[in-house]
């Protein structure tokens, strides 16, 4: 293992532990929330409201701006041209804000027809409701583009623990100024929550900025070469994320008019789905991102195939049999998870059943956290958002053929069908553009990890079965058995089959738990 591997590797660590920790919170915090309200038409509501004011972070930070911004903000920095680059960053900041802030006004301004057109089969009460909440939840959009942008800053460093850490706060606010305030305020309680997370998420990041020698320009110099390349690179990006997100606002409308409690069943799915994205894949991306964009930067061809082959197959050995966990263990796992006070056993059906088809689509859009970073760091915007356009017309047609016949389930399953079709499409054109990604390695990897998570997902459904037909389900100590031990099984027999296999992903992680094991035994921490 190279150094660079290990950089790489402890990078993911650190992301990854801050993501986990993130995830923790989110949940809890969607506990809290459907405990207390359940999953109705009032969870609806809430979920509706957070729409539009994460489309303006999205598409101008989330997505456009760090995709276009890192590479170009690294690059200045790999040729040991900090001024350039913080002037570059600061040109940016003060353009963003500028847009942010009258996206903001106009959106607080026009917020009934936006919403109207969201969801148009809520009641007018409902849709009161979602007004409100999405008015308040426009605020945290400033404080989120300051998070971005520092979040950009601090990976270009190579610096991935802060903004991990943000992600730990802004959940955190959530769930405690939530559970504060709802006593009073009911659910608008945890839209205030959302404001000061976001608040919290860049305070955390402001004094490491400050380390690292932050340099403020107040200039509008649009005529700046990393200002201009930026803005050639994020145009193609800032129009495939607005055709992605009409996917979003097509998906709330039709599910609008569904049974009261849809729209919260498909978040409540997809954010189950997106665990193993968000701890995993999305770590991995984060922290190869910087190094790719340094490869690329340096014209290292053969190190970019290797960090891409390296990424994905790693990111394909965890998220495989996380999909096919999901979908042996999906009623009990959401049962577990979320059955509890005013989340019923029908809810629990109803979750589950949505979970299954987006299980479906969990390994290409864990994959497609990596590609589109790769297609990043080589300059190239254009492709990813060529191809996201392309698959989510697909998407959209599908959402339309499937709802009627399959409900909320048909539209969980057009959007696992896109996702395979948009990540076989990138790295079809990406084994091209980089004459090879390594892909009998990729495609050997594939199948032994799918083969022992088939296994894995047999004796997990078998142990889970079993054991529902001797155990209390009412009990919740009755559920974490039946969950934990059909997961230990099948995380057992994933291993063992994974070693067995001779895969490199297997080897290299059960390494790594080993040194830090002895690296514990070595160095105890004081009593």
């Amino acid at each position: 293992m190279t150094s660079g591997d290990k950089r790489v590797i402890m990078a993911v660590g650190i992301v990854m532990a801050a993501m986990i920790v993130s995830r923790i919170l989110g949940y809890l915090r969607d506990v809290v929330i459907y405990a207390r309200f359940g999953q109705n038409r009032l969870t609806d509501v809430y979920n509706a409201a957070f729409s539009i004011p994460d489309f303006l972070y999205l598409l101008l930070v989330g997505g456009a701006l760090s995709s276009s911004f890192i590479p170009v903000f690294a690059g200045y920095l790999a040729a040991g041209k900090k001024e350039e680059a913080w002037e570059m960053a600061s040109i940016l900041f003060n353009v963003i804000m500028v847009v942010m802030f009258f996206g903001v006004m106009l959106g607080i301004i026009f917020t009934p027809q936006l919403v109207y057109f969201l969801v148009p089969g809520f009641s007018p009460e409902s849709t009161e409701l979602t007004v409100k909440l999405t008015r308040i939840m426009f605020i945290q959009v400033i404080f989120m583009v300051f998070s971005g942008i520092s979040m950009g800053i601090l990976n270009s460093h190579k610096q991935f623990l802060f903004p991990a850490l943000g992600a730990v706060l802004y959940n955190l606010c959530i769930v405690l100024v939530g559970l504060i305030l709802s006593k009073w305020y009911g659910i608008v309680g945890f839209s205030i929550g959302v404001v000061v997370g976001a608040m919290a998420n860049f305070a955390v990041q402001l004094p490491q900025l400050l380390k690292i020698g932050l340099r403020y320009h107040f200039s509008f110099n649009l005529k700046h070469p990393g200002v201009q390349k930026v803005a050639r690179l994020i145009l193609p990006v800032l129009i495939g994320l607005s055709v992605i997100q009409l996917n979003v606002f097509v998906n709330q409308n039709l599910a609008s008019n569904l049974d009261p409690g849809a729209v919260a069943a498909l978040r409540t799915g997809q954010r189950i789905m997106m665990l193993p994205i968000g701890i995993f894949a999305v770590a991995v991306s984060v922290a190869v991102f910087p190094t790719l964009t340094g490869n690329a930067a340096r014209g290292e061809i053969e190190q970019f195939r290797r960090n891409i082959s390296l990424g994905l197959r790693s990111v394909l050995f965890v998220n495989l049999p996380a999909a096919i966990g999901f979908i042996a263990l999906g009623v009990p796992l959401v049962r577990l998870l979320f059955e509890q006070g005013m989340f019923t056993a029908e809810a629990t059906l109803a979750t589950a059943h949505v979970l299954f088809f987006y299980s479906l689509g969990l390994a290409a859009y864990a994959s497609m956290q990596l590609l589109n970073r790769a297609y990043y760091a080589l300059q190239d915007t254009m492709t990813p958002v060529a191809v996201g356009v392309s698959t989510i017309g697909l998407n959209i047609a599908l959402n339309f053929l499937l709802i009627k016949p399959m409900a909320e389930g048909g539209l969980a399953l057009a959007y696992s069908i896109a996702g395979g079709f948009n990540m076989l499409i990138l790295l079809m054109i990406l084994r091209r553009k980089l004459h090879g990604v390594d892909g009998f390695r990729i495609i050997t990897s594939i199948a032994k990890s799918l083969f022992a998570s088939l296994i894995m997902g047999l004796v997990a459904y078998g142990i889970a079965t079993s054991l529902g037909q001797v155990l209390d389900l009412s009990s919740k100590l009755h559920q974490a058995v039946q969950v934990f031990l059909a997961v230990s099984a099948g995380g057992a027999v994933y291993a063992g089959l994974t070693l067995a296999l001779k895969m490199e992903e297997a080897a290299m992680i059960w390494d790594m738990l080993r040194r830090r094991l002895r690296r514990g035994k070595a160095n105890p921490l004081p009593g």
